[in-house]
C-alpha cells in the first residue's frame, strides 16, 4: 500500500486518458498508455501523436488500475498492457476480464472495497445509443472514502444522460475526471464518441459544484476539439471557476 497521507487527493496527468491518483492511502492509475507515437492498424487505424509526460518506469508502484475498457489502443496500448501486469489490482468491465489475465470485471453499479476506498463501476456510453455493438462495453468509476472527496472518472463516455443517472444514484460528486476532446473516428458520422465542449458543459451542470478535470483531449489524431476550445465554452457558460485543466507531468492537489 502506498502512503499518501499528506494529501486528500492528488492527480498527475500522464497523457491521454492516463492519470495517476493518490487517494485513500493508495495509488491508482487510469487507462495505462505509455507508448511512443505510432499507428495502430485495425478496422479503424488510430494514430498516436505524442508520448507520455513521464515514462512508465517513473510512475512508481500502483495499487489499483482503473481500466475503462481494453479494446482501443488509446485507452490501453502495448506498453500499457505490460504495465497492467505490475499493478496490485486491476478493475474493468466483465468483457475485459474475459480477455485479460488478472483483471477483475465489475458489472454496472457493482461495488468493491479496496482498503478504505469503495469503488463503484458506473455506466458509460462510447458513442450514441446502441454504440456498444461497435465500440464495446465501457465503464466509469466512482471512488468514495470517509472524510475524502468523492471522485468520478468518466472513462470514454459521451452521454450526458448517463452522467445525470450517476449523480442521481451516487449523490454529490466533488471531483470529476472527464474524457473530452470530441473523439471521432467517423464510425457514427458526425456523432462524437466522447464528450465535446458543449456536452462537457452540460455534464458539468449535472455535476453541480464538482471540480471538473478534463483529460484525453490530446495526443491522438481522432480528437476534434482542443482544451482551449473547451475552456472558452466553459467561460461562455459561466463555469470557468469549475474547470481545472491539468498540465501533463505536474500534479494537481486538493
Amino acid at each position: 500500500m502506498t502512503d499518501t497521507s499528506t494529501t486528500a487527493f492528488e492527480l498527475l496527468h500522464i497523457g491521454g486518458p492516463t492519470v495517476r491518483i493518490r487517494y485513500g492511502g493508495l495509488t491508482w492509475l487510469s487507462d495505462p498508455t505509455f507508448d511512443a507515437p505510432r499507428d495502430y492498424p485495425g478496422p479503424i487505424t488510430l494514430h498516436k501523436l505524442s508520448g507520455p509526460a513521464i515514462p512508465a518506469e517513473q510512475v512508481g508502484p500502483v495499487d489499483v488500475v482503473l481500466l475503462s475498457h481494453d479494446q482501443h489502443a488509446d485507452n490501453l496500448d502495448v506498453s500499457g498492457r505490460e504495465f497492467l501486469t505490475t499493478a496490485g489490482t486491476a478493475l474493468s468491465t466483465p468483457e475485459a476480464a474475459g480477455r485479460l489475465k488478472d483483471v477483475r470485471g465489475l458489472e454496472e453499479w457493482e461495488t468493491v472495497r479496496i482498503a478504505e476506498v469503495t469503488v463503484t463501476a458506473v455506466p458509460a456510453l462510447h458513442g450514441p445509443e446502441g454504440a456498444e455493438e461497435f465500440s464495446g462495453t465501457v465503464t466509469g468509476f466512482v471512488l468514495r472514502a470517509d472524510g475524502l472527496p468523492t471522485v468520478y472518472l468518466s472513462g470514454d463516455n459521451a452521454s450526458v444522460a448517463y452522467v445525470r443517472r450517476i449523480v442521481e444514484r451516487i449523490g454529490s460528486i466533488d471531483v470529476a475526471v472527464l474524457h473530452v476532446g470530441a473523439a471521432n473516428v467517423g464510425r457514427f458520422d458526425d456523432t462524437d464518441v466522447t464528450l465535446n465542449a458543449r456536452t462537457a458543459l452540460q455534464a458539468a451542470e449535472a455535476l453541480g459544484d464538482a471540480v471538473i478535470i478534463p483529460v484525453h483531449a490530446e495526443g491522438w489524431a481522432h480528437f476534434s476539439e482542443t482544451l482551449e476550445h473547451l475552456a472558452r465554452v466553459f467561460g461562455y457558460g459561466g463555469r470557468t471557476g469549475q474547470l481545472r485543466i491539468p498540465t501533463a507531468g505536474v500534479p494537481l492537489t486538493f
